[in-house]
């Protein structure tokens, strides 16, 4: 469900963001980062594509997409209010890797550590509440009725278009 859940996070930054962006959260945008990990194992294969690069077009993920891959690790931008986040989840765990998080307030002196770590660990905190949020909304658009005839067909028609400009 994590690979599903990422593959679903693209479609959304790609189609509709602002369905994803929650402004009680000051969520102010979400993009795709610098990687995307794609597994595909269908036909008996078992056939793993990564793109990355800050310059590196999506166009080859799409193409997997279309041939039965999903995304199993992405890396993601997040904006909350004037802040800016970097980070890597993977989809069979949700575990977050590789995060960088605003600057934090600079040590000047030995007190000044306890304040920093704190403002650390809040923004760190403010990651997991944005993915617990985001696989929240996630769930409750999977297991409703109209999954397959609404979110799915909209996500294997994008999918095809997007492998179809390509």
């Amino acid at each position: 469900l994590g690979n599903e859940f990422l593959t679903w996070l693209w479609f959304m930054v790609d189609e509709d963001k602002k369905g994803l962006l929650d402004p009680h959260a000051d969520l102010a945008d979400l993009s795709i980062g610098n990687r995307v990990v794609l597994r595909n194992t269908t036909h008996n294969r078992d056939e793993v594509i990564t793109i990355k690069g800050d310059g590196a077009g999506l166009e080859e993920g799409q193409t997997a997409l279309k041939k039965g891959a999903v995304v199993t690790e992405i890396n993601l931008k997040a904006k909350i209010g004037e802040n800016e986040w970097r980070f890597n989840v993977k989809g069979e765990s949700l575990n977050l890797s590789s995060v960088k998080t605003p600057e934090t307030g600079r040590i000047e002196t030995a007190e000044d550590i306890e304040g920093v770590v704190l403002e650390k660990i809040y923004l760190y905190d403010q990651v997991v509440k944005l993915l617990n949020g985001l696989y929240q909304q996630f769930i409750r658009i999977r297991i409703a009725p109209d999954w397959e005839k609404g979110p799915m067909r909209k996500m294997s028609k994008w999918i095809q278009q997007a492998s179809a400009e390509s």
